[in-house]
């Protein structure tokens, strides 16, 4: 091998472990409440299912970048969840909610959800429509 070569394979393995470093929380697994509350200060992912028998309080006019809502981690915990931003306006038929954030008591201040519908993971699409294999 040439003297040029390897000099960029370790320039490739080193900018592979700086991302590595620099990103390493997006590749994190998923974690629940639970382990979200013994990592206090530590931003996570959480996968849990929107509490469709609480209510999504959201008032505009007194704090338009914060709405909230609870959710139920797989564990079967239940917390209060607090967002960033505008609830989404289909957020009552949201299947599963993808959250990144941190516990900070019992509440869970969320940063990033990225909602995920059951129509995208069925045969039957949204209407009734057929969904292509």
């Amino acid at each position: 091998m040439k003297k040029i070569h390897i000099v960029l394979l370790v320039l490739v393995a080193v900018a592979i472990s700086a991302m590595t470093v620099f990103f390493g929380k997006d590749f994190g697994t998923y974690e629940t409440f639970a382990s979200a509350e013994s990592s206090p200060g530590k931003d996570v992912q959480v996968i849990a299912y929107f509490e469709k028998s609480q209510p999504i309080v959201y008032e505009p006019l007194k704090d338009p970048n914060h709405f909230t809502f609870f959710a139920k981690d797989k564990k079967g915990t239940v917390r209060q969840v607090k967002c960033v931003g505008a609830p989404h306006g289909d957020m009552d038929k949201v299947e599963q909610l993808a959250m990144t954030g941190r516990m900070t008591g019992d509440v869970f201040y969320c940063t990033k959800v990225q909602m995920k519908c059951p129509s995208k993971y069925t045969k039957e699409g949204p209407a009734g429509m057929a969904m292509k294999n």
